[in-house]
């Protein structure tokens, strides 16, 4: 009876179950459920916009394409320039009038090599033509050039040659006269100036006789026969001994040019071998002032 008495009245007294403290029904009801949403606040971007950023990438290739383009339209205006300058040379007989000497002494040479016996017989040969190929060359170009600008003047190849061109590329004779400031030894004209002179001339000689009439020097060889002394005229031969496709073979000599109608002395010999470039075609139009 005892134990049955203090379990009621623990039951009795026992939180849950007052009525005052129980948790009702309505206390735990679930709130209804709404949509996930997740907003964001815009105020920033909307009131600071920010820039698209660009890759680096993008960057790149749009720097890349102005500086390719500026690069093309400096290329294109340059050889258009080159090309009007290299279109606007004389012609061969523009050239036998246009050499103005600007002293006494060059006058005097010029006029000793155009009325040089061996002059006069080449003019009155039909087979020949007569030219002065240094002066083809326009002038910006001509300064940058070793015959025609470096080497040429008072002291040096006073005069623009006078050159006279057998037809078809068979032969050639140019006449110079080369003065005191172009030497080796004292007194003697440098033996490398001598290979210059062959090497241009030779060359010369046989381009007509190439497809294209142009051509690059594959073998040169000189014999040096006699000092040739500083402050005379000489004479530049040339003959080509041969042509198979794009090569041609030349032979040549540089002798002395008397005007007391002494035999003149051979100085220098020299063969050699030019080969036409495949591209040719292509380069023929800018030796055309060579």
């Amino acid at each position: 009876m005892m134990f049955r008495r203090s379990f009621k009245s623990l039951r009795i007294s026992s939180p849950s179950t007052s009525p005052s403290r129980l948790p009702t029904r309505n206390s735990f009801s679930v709130a209804p459920k709404r949509p996930y949403s997740r907003s964001y606040s815009t105020e920033s971007t909307s009131t600071h916009p920010l820039p698209p950023q660009r890759s680096r990438l993008r960057r790149f290739i749009g720097f890349t394409s102005i500086a390719v383009f500026a690069f093309t339209i400096g290329l294109t205006y340059q050889t258009n320039l080159t090309l009007s300058r290299i279109m606007a040379t004389p012609t061969e007989e523009e050239t036998l009038t246009s050499f103005i000497a600007t002293d006494p002494m060059t006058s005097k040479i010029d006029t000793t090599i155009r009325t040089h016996p061996v002059a006069e017989a080449l003019r009155a040969n039909s087979d020949f033509s007569e030219s002065r190929p240094h002066l083809t060359i326009p002038e910006p170009l001509r300064l940058r050039n070793l015959t025609a600008g470096t080497l040429a003047g008072p002291g040096k190849i006073v005069v623009p040659p006078y050159v006279f061109s057998e037809r078809d590329g068979k032969s050639m004779v140019s006449l110079m006269y080369l003065g005191g400031d172009v030497c080796g030894h004292q007194g003697i004209i440098h033996g490398g100036l001598l290979a210059t002179l062959l090497d241009e001339g030779l060359a010369r000689c046989c381009f007509p006789a190439l497809p294209n009439k142009v051509g690059v020097t594959a073998n040169l060889n000189i014999d040096y026969r006699a000092p040739a002394m500083a402050n005379q005229y000489v004479a530049l031969r040339a003959e080509t001994v041969k042509v198979e496709g794009r090569k041609a073979w030349v032979e040549g000599r540089i002798e002395t040019l008397p005007i007391d109608g002494t035999e003149p002395v051979v100085l220098v010999e020299a063969k050699a071998l030019f080969i036409e470039p495949r591209q040719a075609a292509a380069l023929s139009s800018l030796y055309k002032v060579a």
